[in-house]
């Protein structure tokens, strides 16, 4: 049985894996921003919830307390943010970079001394870093980002190993399912799969990076190969 902290997860993938590994048997602590939201879900699956907000760093010690032995940490928290730089919207800026750079940092530094040599980390970015999309001047900022974070840590951590997973269009989760048929037919398309990724292969991916002991410091891309499309 391992420990693991899912921080976001009282949706979408960062849910996902919080159940899957909840019902392997893992002792799972998944985070959310509003308190009673993540204890439900906590309860529903058969975890723990905790509320923080990623986008209040300085609150981030407090939240994390309680928190015991931490075999695997995945950061999934994410900001749905639509900014261009024609039509700036500064604190929406402001909100994202300091929820996933800032503040994935922050939890990292507060998890440390819970962590021993065998210990891994997957932090969660996005495909908006290689192919931006109009509203995605943030976003695609960020997640490149966090390639830059992915490096550092996994020096200043070292031996705990650190990865990232930047999932493409993932077909069946909560932002992209209910999008018009011609709108995912269109991906679908473009995708040299044929089909758009799902929240089961993001959840494999995860895992594979958290339990793959020689894999450190890597960028993993779930994307049927879209990139290519």
């Amino acid at each position: 049985m391992s420990s693991l902290v899912v921080v976001g997860g009282t949706s979408g993938i960062g849910r996902e894996l919080a159940r899957v590994r909840a019902e392997r048997g893992d002792e799972v602590v998944l985070t959310g921003r509003d308190a009673d939201r993540a204890d439900a879900v906590a309860k529903e699956i058969g975890a723990s919830g905790l509320a923080l907000d990623l986008s209040r760093p300085r609150e981030l010690a407090g939240a994390l307390t309680d928190v015991g032995r931490v075999d695997h940490l995945v950061l999934a928290g994410i900001s749905r943010d639509e900014n261009r730089a024609t039509e700036y919207d500064i604190t929406a800026a402001l909100r994202l970079v300091t929820l996933k750079l800032v503040g994935y940092t922050e939890v990292v530094h507060r998890l440390r001394p819970q962590m021993h040599d065998d210990s891994a980390i997957v932090l969660f970015g996005g495909q908006a870093k290689e192919r931006p999309y109009p509203g995605a001047t943030t976003v695609a900022t960020v997640n490149a980002g966090v390639r830059g974070l992915v490096n550092t840590l996994a020096v200043e951590l070292a031996p705990v190993r650190v990865n990232a997973v930047h999932p493409g269009v993932v077909g069946d989760s909560p932002y992209w399912r209910d999008k018009p048929e011609e709108v995912l037919a269109g991906l679908r398309a473009r995708t040299p799969t044929g089909r758009l990724a799902t929240m089961a292969d993001v959840v494999d991916a995860v895992d594979f990076l958290l339990s793959n002991r020689s894999v450190n410091a890597v960028e993993l891309s779930v994307d049927g190969g879209w990139l290519l499309g």
